[in-house]
């Protein structure tokens, strides 16, 4: 059990404490966690805290009802990456809770905390298959960094505690808490833990010095560095000190999927993402540095390719809070296990105080003259000319018609890729998408929550024909709440991404790819209360951009574009970065 420091005394009368329900006592603790949405389904496992929440707590939470318990946990996961706070997500027991098991494995890929409170049958019937039953605790163990079987109601307050302090602390993560009706149900005094220690969680968050020292005299005498940044440098809030340090080295900065919007993108250093639909400049830049500082990034297959042969003639400088991480894919040289603004922080001090080389300085512009090269010498483009929609020019009308404003959920596929490559992000956490898991369906519902979030920014979800269909029923959602969501469909009648490999590597056998078969999605919208959009031609798309923008409400534009359009460059699976297909 953990170890409670203080705590705060909630319910008291005359100097007796009272005993409320574990349903009053979830709520309350939740309260006491600043927490102030809840997105979620009912069911009968957990009735008696949704006859709670609207009898006594109305006025201290916002509800979203979802239409599919997947989309509650996106919705939540895009709350949390949008706002860095947890999400949280109540469902009821069996289906309830197995339909959670997607959200729960992308926020544990991506490392997003969300804390998933799911009902049980009572104490007594687990394990008897009773109705609806399921081992959601057993089911979820791979795809959570905790979870808990809440037995007693005494325990009820000091676990939510400790959920909350695991989700949002060291390495962040998913939190599953099971709660069996009877649990819900009875009663206990309620005392919620003010602080909290888990002897056997300490997360470490400081850099070690001298591995510091170690990594500063490596960036002195680098000639041909590459700063890889990847999401913990947005979870820990560490973007103010990566500008800093790379502003003051002059350093090119790249980033993971999962990293964009760390460093701006419109900055003269930024190279673009990397990987296998990275910047031609940015991979040929990994490929040629010797010297890789990664940080908040765990070398994923994706950036990564061949690893024999990625970044082979570099010292690997590693900073990353999770020590598991360190040396799992990639050997490294200098490995700092701590959080990213610490050890951003660190390095800072050391190499204001001592500077760098001036030889490896002059050696400094040479690299820059070469990454310009590359730049040059191969740029992301496309057909302009053409009336048929490119998705592509889509993407970059949303870009210059919102200035960069948006906030970008995106689902999975060919459209993610072209988002995370024609969309400038300059922000942290306003481009969120399922990086680890690639989760079809999760743009919509993370839209929805990110909307939730901020209710006066623009927030658009880059779909693609066939992941936009997996949670569709969130239209009713958005129409319910009032939410301005905009979808942009990018229709090409493929699973996109799966049929691109098929062309490159399946001599060209679209085996059920195909899914020509589909709504008339402006029918659909309307049917659901939504608008529907849609653009045939090029000339069309600033238009419907525009309008979408006007409604006030939820909006679906079909975008029909380019039906063979492929996403590159792309480097085939397991080869080295610089073996790029450019086109």
């Amino acid at each position: 059990m953990p170890h409670i420091k203080t705590s705060i005394v909630f319910a008291e009368r005359d100097g007796t404490k009272l005993k409320i329900s574990g349903a009053e006592i979830l709520l309350r603790s939740l309260k006491a966690e600043g927490v102030d949405t809840i997105f979620g389904y009912p069911g009968g496992a957990v009735i008696d805290i949704f006859d709670t929440l609207v009898r006594e707590f109305s006025e201290d939470f916002k509800f979203i009802l979802v239409r599919h318990e997947q989309a509650a946990v996106h919705a939540a996961d895009g709350y949390a990456r949008a706002t860095g706070r947890p999400g949280i997500c109540l469902v009821t027991s069996g289906p309830g809770g197995t339909n959670t098991v997607t959200g729960l494995a992308t926020a544990y890929m991506d490392s997003i905390p969300v804390i998933v409170f799911t009902g049980q049958v009572p104490t007594p019937l687990i394990g008897n298959d009773a109705f609806q039953e399921a081992d959601i605790v057993g089911i979820t163990r791979p795809c959570t960094k905790h979870n808990y079987l809440v037995a007693q109601t005494e325990d009820l307050a000091s676990t939510i505690k400790e959920a909350f302090f695991i989700a949002t602390t060291g390495r962040p993560g998913p939190i599953l808490v099971d709660l069996p009706k009877d649990v819900v149900q009875n009663k206990a005094q309620f005392e919620y833990p003010d602080k909290i220690e888990v002897p056997t969680y300490k997360p470490n968050v400081k850099a070690h010095l001298p591995s510091v020292k170690r990594a500063a005299e490596l960036i002195r005498q680098a000639e041909r560095p590459v700063i890889y940044a990847g999401g913990g440098v947005i979870t820990s809030g560490a973007h103010k000190e990566l500008y800093k340090f790379a502003s003051m080295l002059n350093f090119p900065v790249t980033s993971t999927l999962m990293g964009l919007g760390c460093f701006p993108a419109t900055h003269p250093l930024f190279l673009g993402m990397l990987g296998m639909h990275g910047t031609f400049r940015a991979n040929m830049a990994i490929d040629n540095a010797d010297l890789l500082l990664a940080i908040g990034a765990r070398f994923d297959d994706r950036v990564t390719g061949r690893v024999e042969e990625f970044a082979r003639d570099a010292k690997i400088i590693h900073i990353d809070i999770d020590p598991t991480s360190i040396q799992k894919n990639i050997v490294v040289d200098v490995p700092i296990v701590c959080d990213a603004h610490d050890g951003l922080s660190r390095l800072i001090e050391e190499l204001e105080a001592k500077g760098r080389s001036p030889k490896a300085d002059e050696k400094l512009k040479e690299w820059h003259s070469k990454l310009t090269v590359w730049r040059n010498q191969q740029r992301q483009r496309f057909d302009r000319t053409t009336e048929i929609i490119k998705p592509q020019f889509v993407v970059e009308k949303l870009y210059e018609l919102t200035k960069g404003n948006a906030i970008i959920t995106t689902e999975v596929g060919q459209n993610q890729m072209w988002a995370a490559q024609y969309y400038l992000f300059d922000n942290p956490r306003t481009f969120l998408s399922s990086g680890g898991l690639g989760a079809m369906g999760y743009g919509f519902p993370a839209a929805i929550g990110a909307q939730v979030a901020y209710p006066d920014k623009i927030v658009i979800d880059i779909a693609g024909d066939g992941s936009i269909q997996m949670n569709i029923q969130e239209l009713a959602t958005v129409v319910q709440y009032k939410l301005p969501v905009k979808i942009a469909i990018l229709n090409n009648g493929y699973l996109g991404m799966v049929r691109q490999w098929q062309e490159r590597f399946y001599d060209q056998v679209y085996a059920h790819t195909d899914i020509t078969v589909a709504p008339d999605f402006v029918k659909l919208a309307e049917a659901y209360g939504a608008v529907g959009l849609r653009a045939t031609k090029s000339s069309e798309v600033e238009n419907v951009i525009k309008e979408s923008l006007k409604t006030k409400g939820p909006v679906i534009i079909d975008f029909v574009v380019d039906r063979e359009e492929g996403v590159y460059p792309m480097v085939p699976a397991g080869a080295p970065l610089k073996d790029m297909i450019l086109v």
